[in-house]
């Protein structure tokens, strides 16, 4: 006897309304297990959504331009008596309080949504003797940005406090009409006055993309919230770049590449073993160094919607050549748009490189809750002295920024010497 089943979306991580784009199935139709039902498109990347049970589709609760989210009704399936019994337990298990569910702690993160940190004793609670109204999944999402919902203005029926609710608050601390904290520290920043450029000439107004618009306010978060310095150095690439360029070709015919990234991430890992105070973060209430035993490098990858940093994990464990197909494989599906929202989580420490564009050094912004971020220009032919005569070696400048309430310039300084030292022997990494 057949039975209705309830296709719902699945975690697909700390993203909520999510569009989609693409229907993929009809009414009708027979599906399998893991067919492919819909296609969503989430800040930074799109993914398909497949089906968790076989039979045929009944009806579709979701239409192109739809926004979802976790646990939102994707199809209505006809399935026999086991497939019925088997969702059943899968709803009865998803149907606990996310309060109780385990999560990722926040500082191993890269938050995927417009962060921002406003003052709160208990995040995501009410304070007594004023309730706050909110969905589970807003006050996942409150919880995630160490927002006080009682502090948030309700917009929703019956004064539940909806996500625009959460991200008009968000905009308001930006702003400079509330204050932002962070680490017990308060900051307040005047609007700019609205200009109206048209007095002045022609102008064309072209609309942020979705990439942009997170990008910005996390950006612009931790440009406010994390004291920056950064330290410049230069490291000797000679050997290293004749060695790799010795092997490229070889590589190639494997289908890869083997870029110098590939090299930077095997001398951060070193470097990050050594100096484990820059594979940390600090714990939310500011008051500890949350330090991690594993090492997860993100990777800076410009597309055409903007920037998005996809991460590579366990590189300690990995060889030069497993990393080099896994760095093609992710920054070409970063350029496509086709990341996997886990695929940009979980970053210990973050490589931006600008080196195929020009540039002698720059200073790229903490990709917080991580201390610290290594910047990479191009590298020159320059004289070098080596005691009798000047001599030509290739040398890159790197710029690494960090975060100083962690990391002090004197420990600072001795990493980039320590990565000087690794990228100009290799061999050394291997000690």
């Amino acid at each position: 006897m057949a039975n209705s089943i309830e296709i719902t979306v699945p975690d697909i991580g700390d993203f909520d309304k999510v569009p989609v784009i693409e229907l993929l199935v009809a009414e009708g139709d027979q599906i399998a297990v893991d067919d492919s039902l819909v296609t969503l498109e989430s800040d930074k990347a799109t993914m398909e959504v497949p089906a968790s049970h076989a039979g045929k589709i009944v009806s579709l609760n979701v239409t192109v331009g739809d926004e979802v989210s976790e646990g939102d009704v994707i199809a209505v399936i006809e399935a026999d008596q086991t497939e019925s019994q088997e969702s059943s337990d899968e709803v009865a298990e998803s149907a606990q309080p996310e309060e109780l569910q385990t999560t990722e702690p926040v500082q191993q993160q890269e938050p995927p949504s417009p962060p921002a940190a406003a003052p709160a004793a208990e995040p995501a609670t009410a304070s007594q003797g004023n309730q706050t109204h909110a969905s589970p999944s807003v006050r996942k999402l409150a919880r995630k940005l160490e927002v006080d919902l009682s502090a948030v203005t309700a917009t929703g029926r019956k004064g539940r406090i909806t996500e625009q609710d959460l991200h008009s608050h968000i905009k308001q601390q930006m702003s400079g009409a509330g204050q932002q904290h962070s680490g017990g520290s308060g900051l307040s920043v005047t609007p700019a006055k609205p200009v109206d450029f048209s007095k002045y000439g022609e102008i064309e107004e072209q609309p942020l993309s979705r990439i942009k618009k997170i990008s910005g306010a996390h950006l612009h978060r931790n440009w406010l919230t994390i004291p920056h310095v950064t330290q410049h150095d230069h490291a000797d690439i000679t050997q290293l770049e004749a060695f790799r360029k010795s092997h490229d070709a070889e590589v190639r015919e494997q289908g890869t590449r083997l870029t110098l990234i590939v090299f930077m991430i095997k001398a951060c890992v070193a470097a990050l073993k050594s100096f484990p105070q820059f594979n940390a973060s600090l714990s939310s209430d500011g008051e500890s160094l949350i330090l991690k035993k594993y090492f997860n490098i993100g990777i800076a990858v410009d597309t055409p919607e903007g920037l998005v940093v996809p991460v590579i994990r366990e590189c300690e464990q990995k060889g030069l050549l497993e990393l080099a197909h896994e760095l093609t494989d992710l920054s070409g599906r970063a350029r496509e748009g086709k990341l996997k929202p886990a695929e940009m989580q979980g970053g210990c420490f973050s490589i931006s490189s600008l080196g195929g564009i020009g540039g002698t050094a720059f200073t790229p912004i903490v990709n917080g809750p991580e201390v610290a971020i290594l910047g990479v220009s191009r590298s020159s032919l320059a004289p070098v002295w080596d005691g009798d005569a000047f001599q030509p070696r290739l040398m890159l400048p790197l710029s690494l920024s960090y975060d100083h309430r962690v990391i002090d310039g004197a420990d600072a300084a001795r990493f980039t010497r320590f990565l000087v030292t690794r990228l100009e022997d290799f061999r050394r990494v291997v000690l």
